[in-house]
């Protein structure tokens, strides 16, 4: 059979959506700018399941070692140990709400952690289950279905309530993905890095609502994977958030910034990211909010 010729894209995950052609998008008070600031606490396993899927080349460390290579793994731990703690820090003294990505083996493992997010007045959202596990569609769809219901599980027993939001391990995903997060309840997920506005999905089983991330400002694709200097990956958070403040001035703009504590939360790096956060909040119409409060307010903006 030939392939199925239409216009458009050749999914059917979210309509295509040029952005000249959207009624302008308006945050609280006439902000340009939204901010959602996204803490990453993933626990790499010492000794994953041996059906799970890890990648071939994790971050962390020097070089891959042979097993057990503590020195990738003791260096991965440092962000639930010291970084998250000075990240958090960093973000309170501006009056930045975090938003959490937790996935279960740290909550069950780190329940302690977990608590003292919450203490801090910040939003826990899923994360799967461990770095070193994975969403693929090698999985069934009973697995696939397992493996979120734990991750919501999993938070759900520390906060009282499901998580509104989604950020995959690795932003890793099946084609199912997003039908079965809007299933389980998810109200936003922020895997997709294809726009600077929020986005409806389209799901089977109701709405979904993308929060793009930033991928270019991400740290661990520009630190790590592209090996930029703290200095610059710093101004270019600076500069992404300057020219996205200033195109909301007609159409308001998103920055999702991803931050991982064993990464950004070094003594030598954390300034790098003060700087940065301290250029984006300078700026004169910024919101810095939560994903549910983005998405709450996009929502009721959008559907009015």
């Amino acid at each position: 059979m030939p392939a199925e010729r239409r216009e458009g894209m050749d999914h059917d995950h979210y309509a295509w959506s040029p952005l000249p052609t959207r009624t302008p998008l308006r945050w609280p008070n006439g902000k340009q700018l939204a901010l959602c600031v996204v803490v990453i606490l993933e626990h790499t396993e010492w000794e994953p399941p041996a059906d799970a899927y890890s990648l071939r080349r994790p971050s962390g460390g020097i070089f891959p070692l042979p097993k057990p290579d503590y020195l990738r793994l003791t260096h991965r731990e440092y962000g639930h140990r010291v970084g998250i703690f000075r990240v958090l820090d960093a973000l309170g003294r501006r009056g930045i709400p975090a938003t959490i990505a937790v996935d279960a083996l740290t909550a069950e493992n780190y329940p302690w952690l977990a608590r003292h997010c919450i203490a801090r007045g910040y939003e826990l959202m899923a994360h799967g289950v461990a770095a070193t596990r994975l969403i693929t569609s090698k999985m069934s769809e009973a697995e696939e279905r397992a493996t979120i219901a734990r991750s919501l599980d999993s938070l759900e027993a520390i906060t009282g309530r499901k998580p509104a939001g989604w950020f995959g391990p690795e932003a890793a995903e099946s084609a199912r993905t997003p039908a079965l997060l809007a299933e389980a309840g998810v109200r936003y997920l922020c895997d997709w890095p294809n726009d600077e506005q929020p986005y409806p999905m389209t799901t089977p089983a109701g709405q979904l609502t993308a929060l793009p991330m930033f991928l270019e400002t991400d740290d661990e694709f520009a630190l790590w994977t592209r090996r930029m200097s703290p200095d610059r990956w710093s101004r270019m958070v600076g500069e992404a958030a300057a020219r996205l403040h200033d195109d909301g001035a007609d159409h308001g703009r998103l920055l999702v910034l991803t931050l991982r504590p064993w990464l950004v939360g070094q003594p030598f790096r954390i300034g790098a990211l003060e700087d940065a956060l301290d250029d984006i909040m300078s700026l004169p119409s910024v919101w810095a909010a939560t994903g549910s409060a983005i998405t709450d307010w996009y929502r009721r903006v959008s559907e009015g």
